[in-house]
């Protein structure tokens, strides 16, 4: 991909090398476990996270980073891929500013979270093995740069493309949220439980439509160099559930798919790269 590192966007919030272990409950002098208590249920009711007041608190208790946490140098290959990442995100969020103009609505950015092993989002504790996601709580996306080796080594889909193809996909969740989707698909679980799994892949799916959407604009903007398109199919491809399955156990059962066969998010992508609109991204509307 023809990109170039230049100043920081801001889209990018860096908290590699802190620790999000969670730290002891009732041991600090200014907050016991009622205090702790109050809080948990304060966040929930009025859905604010109020453990970040603990943060300014010295000595207090709670969930959160740990201010002890020794400092972590980052390798000149690390800064150049976090140049990379910032680049895509901030890309990507500004083709979507220019689409959400077209449809005569203001588009909001969403933050990307650069993290070390494990973090606490808006959405709860998370560690790297769950992957890059999208909080729909906090607006921000989630990614452990550890994650790219993985999708080389263990996913077999390396390529500067096939990284940006990850981000599009979580930013293209915040497309859904502030367009409402998401809403809408969690009203529809509700009402029918037993097609919350079919909806969530359709959901996905629609994730994989809306990156190939940026990656159009991408390749209408003479960004892509040759290969770039099949590093993202490849990517596409290789995080489908059905491969994930297969080389996990070796039996592929798609009643437990949260995001589509390998097939499923590669016809997705394709669409969205190909015809580069969002209308083309309606998967629910979909007979397959």
């Amino acid at each position: 991909m023809r990109w170039r590192a230049g100043a920081r966007s801001g889209d990018v919030e860096d908290r590699r090398g802190e620790s999000a272990r969670p730290r002891g409950f009732g041991v600090g002098p200014r907050l016991g476990l009622g205090g702790l208590l109050l809080l948990l249920v304060l966040s929930v009711v009025l859905k604010q996270d109020f453990f970040t007041l603990l943060e300014s608190v010295p000595g207090a208790a709670g969930p959160g980073t740990d201010p002890a946490a020794p400092a972590r140098t980052a390798t000149p290959g690390e800064e150049k891929l976090v140049d990379f990442v910032d680049f895509v995100v901030s890309d990507v969020q500004d083709t979507w500013t220019s689409e959400f103009q077209a449809l005569g609505r203001p588009y909001e950015r969403a933050k990307l979270v650069l993290f070390t092993d494990a973090v606490r989002s808006g959405c709860g504790f998370a560690e790297t093995a769950m992957g890059p996601f999208y909080c729909p709580a906090d607006n921000k996306v989630y990614v452990d740069l550890g994650f790219y080796q993985e999708l080389r080594s263990r996913f077999g889909a390396p390529g500067d493309f096939a990284q940006a193809y990850v981000i599009a996909h979580e930013v293209g969740h915040h497309v859904q949220h502030l367009l409402g989707l998401e809403q809408q698909l969690r009203e529809a679980q509700q009402r029918s439980p037993a097609e919350a799994a079919p909806l969530s892949v359709r959901f996905e799916l629609q994730a994989d439509c809306l990156a190939g959407v940026w990656a159009h604009s991408t390749q209408q903007r003479n960004l892509l160099d040759a290969g770039d398109v099949e590093e993202g199919l490849a990517a596409a491809a290789a995080v489908g559930d059905d491969r994930i399955q297969r080389q996990a156990t070796g039996v592929v059962n798609p009643e437990t798919w949260t995001h589509g066969s390998s097939r499923q998010r590669v016809r997705w992508f394709r669409t969205g790269f190909e015809r580069g609109r969002v209308d083309v991204c309606d998967t629910f509307a979909s007979a397959d």
